[in-house]
């Protein structure tokens, strides 16, 4: 069985890869831009259905990121390739009041309803925020700068990147976890004053923040981040002011073991923040507690050949 992963050059598609490989399992990465991935990518551009047939050809199952735009046209040529299973990166974002109207969560839930009304076995993983959001900050800290925050007490539950490489790979390795619905988070509830507190303990030196207004914070990103999408975003944070976000099990179910934490993801990083490199004991794709405990069932035990 061969897996394709989209998304080829973000962090949790690595990682999935990166665990296939150490299983010896099939899998083909592929991303918009083949030339900026991983060695052996091939081209799926998720918004040029052109490139999808060549992408799942031979393909059984899939990882999948979240680009509304062709996913009607993604799941016809996946069915017609012959996909059984496929893992949807998706967002708990679409669980939020006014989901439908909200760009960000909006787009999420179009794929989610259009790969559950096909013929196609899907699991959906739903992670709340990524603690990788905390790139944001890192020109700011590594020159000194204050943090600008729009809404400093806004609740969040980070989890780290190599969390959902490892759920990702568990629900395609054991069948009895697929076809579920997951939602994943770190291990805490966090406002973004409690994650700039863990940065600087971690780096050892002062982090300062000052709060804007969501207008002052909405114009410093207009460059690269589109209105809706800003507004979503200062939505999501108003509504998590002083509300600590609901914190699930499901990345130790998965992975048998408990969500890293936010201070683990710094560590894990501190040089994009201007800290020194640091001695570390098993990496961000260390692994998974299956993978330690000999019990991976499945399809994994029976793999083809690599692509």
């Amino acid at each position: 069985m061969t897996v394709l992963i989209t998304g080829g050059r973000g962090a949790v598609a690595r990682g999935l890869a990166a665990l296939l490989a150490e299983r010896g399992a099939a899998y083909r990465l592929a991303s918009r831009e083949p030339t900026g991935a991983p060695p052996g990518a091939v081209h799926c551009d998720l918004t040029d259905p052109g490139t999808f047939p060549a992408a799942l050809e031979g393909i059984r199952s899939v990882f999948l990121y979240a680009a509304a735009e062709h996913i009607d046209a993604f799941v016809e040529e996946a069915v017609r390739a012959g996909v059984e299973h496929v893992v949807l990166l998706s967002s708990s974002s679409v669980l939020d009041p006014g989901a439908r109207e909200n760009a960000l969560a909006a787009s999420h839930l179009a794929v989610e309803e259009a790969l559950l009304a096909a013929p196609l076995r899907t699991t959906l993983l739903r992670p709340g925020s990524f603690a990788s959001n905390a790139r944001s900050w890192a020109r700011s800290i590594r020159s000194g700068a204050a943090v600008q925050l729009p809404h400093p007490g806004s609740h969040s539950d980070p989890v780290h990147e190599a969390d959902l490489a490892e759920a990702a790979f568990a629900v395609l390795a054991d069948p009895e976890l697929g076809g579920r619905t997951h939602t994943l988070t770190g291990p805490r509830s966090l406002t973004f004053l409690d994650q700039l507190e863990v940065l600087a303990e971690v780096l050892g030196r002062p982090v300062a923040h000052e709060e804007v207004t969501p207008q002052a914070w909405k114009d410093s990103v207009a460059a690269y981040l589109p209105g809706p999408y800003a507004d979503a975003l200062l939505a999501h944070w108003a509504a998590g002011v002083g509300v600590p976000a609901r914190i699930s099990g499901s990345v130790e179910l998965l992975t048998g073991h408990p969500a890293r934490s936010f201070a683990a993801w710094v560590e894990d990083h501190r040089e994009e923040f201007g800290g020194s490199a640091n001695a570390k004991g098993p990496g961000p794709l260390a692994r998974t507690g299956a993978l330690q405990q000999g019990r991976v069932p499945g399809p994994f035990n029976r793999v083809s050949d690599g692509t």
